[in-house]
């Protein structure tokens, strides 16, 4: 019969910290209830759990949690309408100088809107491109860092030219700050918040129009 109290105590006390975490807000209400589902009766699949576990990582990363200010109000200051000349119906609209993405919806509204650090270099024209591969995550060209959510449009001198996440080099930390974000500082490709990243990875399928403005 131990062995038996000991698993009941076990299962007792992991119901107890998933209803912490959720109570504090560390993991989605949710989330948080289906694992508790999951563990008091069937298994929860491990590919939502990591699903979870990754929404919950693009909330916030922890230097965020120790400096809240790293956390701005991007659409504060961004304007939501489309620029002039960047074409009509659902497509992703990239402004270079602003270094601003729009999201943009086939009757015209904007679902999205959010700063980007695009190219430092000369290497983008403005242009109408289509979205032609995808992966989920991918390789700088010098192999120096890896970045996720890898929407390619078009192709540059070396290498594919996309959207993605802040990349991370080899020992696992971000290449640039989300206060960056606005500014070109890219090699080639179009950096996003990993929020903006999936949502983009989300609304871009293949063939999607992409329309670059100067």
């Amino acid at each position: 019969m131990r062995p038996l109290r000991l698993a009941a105590f076990g299962l007792s006390v992991t119901l107890t910290m998933v209803a912490v975490v959720a109570t504090v807000g560390l993991v989605p209400d949710g989330v948080a209830a289906a694992r508790a589902q999951g563990l008091a009766g069937s298994w929860v699949p491990v590919a939502q759990l990591d699903d979870a576990v990754e929404r919950l990582s693009e909330r916030a990363t922890a230097d965020d949690l120790a400096d809240p200010g790293r956390l701005r109000p991007e659409r504060e200051r961004l304007d939501d309408t489309p620029p002039p000349g960047s074409g009509s119906g659902r497509r992703v609209v990239l402004d270079l100088s602003d270094q601003q993405v729009w999201l943009v919806r086939e009757g015209g509204s904007v679902l999205s809107t959010y700063a980007v650090s695009a190219s430092r270099h000369d290497n983008l024209r403005p242009g109408r491109f289509a979205v032609y591969s995808r992966s989920r995550t991918a390789t700088s060209f010098d192999y120096t860092a890896t970045m996720r959510w890898m929407v390619r449009f078009t192709q540059g001198a070396t290498a594919a030219i996309g959207f993605h996440d802040i990349p991370h080099d080899r020992s696992g930390e971000p290449v640039q700050t989300w206060d960056q974000l606005g500014t070109p500082l890219s090699s080639g490709c179009i950096r996003q918040r990993p929020r903006d990243a999936r949502a983009l990875w989300q609304f871009a399928h293949v063939g999607t129009p992409v329309v670059v403005v100067a």
